[in-house]
Formats: structure tokens, sequence, C-alpha cells
């Protein structure tokens, strides 16, 4: 997909009607599904924010970020994600923190980039978080900047995201499940399930409407 070709329609994918938790559930592992809006609320979960990042690649076509986290002692470690983070008192609102995070994260700076939705909260139970996704998008090809939080930074093109063959499964042990099979993306030879796979699905029946 070109670029060009997405700009045009920004208008028109900003005011399109979200997937919501039907598209999102299409990736969600059994695990999540036992989370009513009842059982989540009365977690009372921490709030956190990332920032989907779309972007002409040095072809011009259209592509986004994901992060490969660094490795630490901690729920999500070495998991793939979109820059992001946790809600900070000094944030003025939650799309604030995504690109305060982003800054932090891979050295974007938020008077370059252009907010143009905000899609649905995805609540993560091992670690008690419901993240909102926002999308946005930069007028030219970046250059990032990772920090220590980041091992590896994922380039994806828009194209091969949208294909069906990268829509898979997977079998896997986490620090919270053992040997559980989960569905998920598989991109540029990364596999990414969870709540980002989960914001995937909804960003990827948001993008089909173009």
């Amino acid at each position: 997909m070109e670029f060009s070709n997405f700009k045009k329609h920004i208008q028109k994918l900003s005011n399109a009607e979200i997937g919501g938790l039907e598209a999102q559930f299409k990736l969600a592992p059994k695990l999540r599904k036992q989370f009513s809006e009842e059982k989540i609320k009365a977690n009372n979960p921490k709030k956190a924010a990332v920032l989907v990042i779309f972007y002409p690649n040095n072809k011009g076509k259209m592509s986004f970020l994901l992060t490969l986290r660094a490795s630490y002692n901690g729920t999500h470690s070495s998991q793939i994600s979109f820059p992001g983070g946790k809600f900070d008192l000094k944030d003025v609102s939650l799309d604030q923190t995504a690109l305060r995070e982003a800054y932090e994260e891979i050295g974007i700076v938020k008077n370059d980039v252009s907010i143009f939705k905000k899609m649905t909260d995805v609540f993560i139970p091992p670690s008690n978080f419901v993240v909102t996704p926002y999308l946005s998008y930069l007028d030219y090809t970046p250059v990032f900047t990772k920090n220590h939080e980041v091992e590896d930074l994922i380039e994806v093109n828009v194209t091969d995201f949208l294909c069906d063959s990268a829509i898979t499964s997977t079998n896997l042990s986490t620090s919270y499940a053992k040997n559980i099979e989960v569905p998920c993306f598989k991109l540029n030879n990364y596999i990414v399930w969870g709540a980002t796979a989960m914001m995937l699905s909804e960003i990827k029946e948001l993008i089909k409407v173009i």
C-alpha cells in the first residue's frame, strides 16, 4: 500500500466505526476472554497508552513500527508491543502518555506526530493494565533511536500485515502460563500475540475500508 494513498483516506479512517472487542477477540488468548467488563472494573486496573505510528518507508510504502521489549525481570519481558507505557500524573491525557513514551523509547518528537484516531482499550490480565491505542502518522521516513527499554525495532510493511497468511497460531510458555496455544500474527518472522495482536486485529479491520 502506498503511503500517499493512505494519506488520502485519513479522514475516512478517523470517522470510521471501529470493530471493538469483537474484532480484538479474533486474536485474543483464551485467558483474556474470561474477563468481563465488570470483572475488569473490579480489578481497578492501571492505565497505559500506546502509539501506532504509520509512515512511508524509504520506498514510499505504508509501514508501522513494533518494538521488541528488552529482557527484564517482569511480566512482559522480551515481548512485542507498540511504543508506549504507563500513565504518569504529569501527563495531561492518555494520548500525551503515548506521545511521551514514544519519544522516550524510539526518539520520535511529539510535534511531528499527527494522532487521528483512538481505538478500543485492551485489558491485560497478567499485569492488570488497561491500554489505550492511538493511531497516528508521520509525513516522513523516520530514523528511530531506541532506548534501553527496547531490544529491537520491527518495521512492518502494511501490505504484508494485511495478508491473511500473516495470521496463525503458536504454542508458547510465559512467566504466568505454560504450554498454551494462542492465535498470533507472524510479522517479519516475529510472533506477535496477546494484547498487541488484539490491537492489530482491530486495526486490520479498520484499514481494510480503504
